[in-house]
């Protein structure tokens, strides 16, 4: 009864449902231990990194965006965006996060996507000494962490916006600005005692640098 009078007065609320994992895992591939067990914590840069892939609409398309996170200070230390999802683009955003930081040996943790599994991706891990980490079949909280910034993108930026009347490039733009001028190196983050991302890097690398003088 209550339900037939709230449809009739149009009262009824529509059921949000959680969204999909973007990326879909390849049965054939053997899937990586979970060696981070929601644990996102690290003692310095480059310990342990965190990947996913989101999806933003735009008025070419939808665009993909590949982000590598850092558990020590939260920064993103790998953005590439491009119209499609396929293995090369989490391959780009790894690469250019090992050259820009110098990075080797770090856990890399995903979830089970064919991007991840791919020979062409491990072959990279490989490279730089990576050791690869899966979330398990189904548990979105083993990447949480992750998932917590492409959410606080959406929710601070993309939203704000009708990106799907926007062109590509401007949508890029917007998110680029986004992650590299303010969530890197001006929003607070609490975990960081208070620092934006790169504040508390910087502080880690002249601290330890005044104990080796």
């Amino acid at each position: 009864m209550i339900k037939r009078l709230c449809r009739i007065h149009n009262l009824m609320l529509k059921k949000k449902h959680r969204p999909k994992g973007l990326t879909k895992a390849d049965p054939a591939s053997h899937a990586s231990e979970n060696l981070i067990k929601q644990d996102f914590t690290a003692s310095s840069p480059n310990q342990k990194w965190l990947g996913d892939i989101t999806e933003i609409p735009t008025a070419d398309g939808k665009l993909y965006v590949a982000a590598i996170l850092d558990c020590f200070d939260g920064t993103i230390v790998g953005l590439k965006m491009a119209d499609h999802m396929k293995a090369q683009l989490c391959v780009d955003a790894f690469t250019s996060a090992a050259k820009k930081y110098h990075a080797f040996g770090m856990i890399f943790h995903s979830d089970r996507g064919s991007q991840y599994t791919s020979s062409i991706y491990r072959k990279v891990l490989a490279e730089h000494g990576a050791i690869q980490s899966m979330s398990n079949t189904g548990k979105c909280y083993d990447n949480a962490r992750m998932e917590s910034f492409f959410a606080t993108l959406k929710k601070e930026k993309i939203y704000k916006f009708k990106t799907e009347n926007m062109n590509m490039d401007t949508v890029k733009s917007m998110v680029f600005r986004f992650v590299e001028i303010y969530y890197n190196r001006k929003r607070i983050y609490t975990t960081n005692g208070g620092y934006p991302p790169l504040v508390k890097r910087s502080q880690y690398y002249r601290d330890h640098l005044a104990e080796v003088i």
